[in-house]
């Protein structure tokens, strides 16, 4: 059994995360902002915990984070103004990161989007630049953490059942995939040492979760 905080736990992957994590006998702290959101999270089977990370400390979260033995950061301000953005979906989030090092919760994984990084494409006048450059700043600021990071690259989100298959790998162009297939790759990775320092781009394909994260080897296996 490990210990897994998620923070943004009233997301809908988080929801199915928590949901997948409890019933596999792992003990969950979800973070969320609004409170009136806490028996929804309680319904997961997690511990609810309010906590507005936009406007905490590094060293207030950390202390969300004590006795963590892996973080999964599936937050973000959702749209709307790009201050906002910059403020949770990279200021937040690098945040965390220092706080899961505080902390000693070695494990983090960052739910970030297909296509992410430095080279995102976006221009400046699009209403995702914003999100795609905080993005690519809390990425980039993970994979120098010192922390057994993985960064989960899923493409556009669909509010479709799971079906439990995807396809990875060079070459792949996005597409989609279900929010309850992310949380389950989430929850896979978690139990995978060879996905540590990896990022995993994905959409809905026709190869087992399982089958596909097998390909990441353990280093030094």
């Amino acid at each position: 059994m490990s210990r897994i905080t998620i923070i943004g736990g009233h997301g809908k992957v988080a929801l199915h995360l928590a949901r997948d994590l409890t019933a596999n006998g792992h003990q969950v702290t979800s973070l969320f902002r609004n409170p009136q959101h806490t028996a929804d999270v309680e319904a997961t089977g997690a511990t609810a915990v309010v906590a507005d990370v936009e406007n905490l400390s590094t060293e207030e979260i950390a202390q969300k984070l004590e006795g963590a033995d892996a973080v999964v950061w599936s937050a973000g301000a959702g749209g709307g103004a790009p201050e906002r953005t910059y403020a949770v979906d990279r200021d937040a989030a690098i945040r965390s990161i220092d706080a899961a090092v505080a902390a000693g919760a070695r494990r983090y994984v960052m739910v970030s989007y297909f296509g992410a990084g430095p080279e995102h494409g976006v221009p400046e006048d699009n209403g995702f630049y914003a999100y795609a450059e905080a993005k690519a700043a809390a990425d980039e600021y993970l994979r120098h953490s010192g922390l057994d990071w993985t960064i989960l690259g899923p493409s556009a989100l669909t509010m479709d059942p799971g079906t439990g298959k995807i396809e990875i790998g060079a070459g792949i162009e996005g597409t989609q995939v279900s929010r309850e297939d992310v949380a389950l790759v989430a929850a896979a990775v978690l139990e995978r040492p060879g996905t540590i320092g990896q990022t995993i781009q994905f959409n809905n394909g026709s190869v087992a979760i399982d089958t596909a994260l097998d390909s990441f080897k353990e280093q030094n296996a």
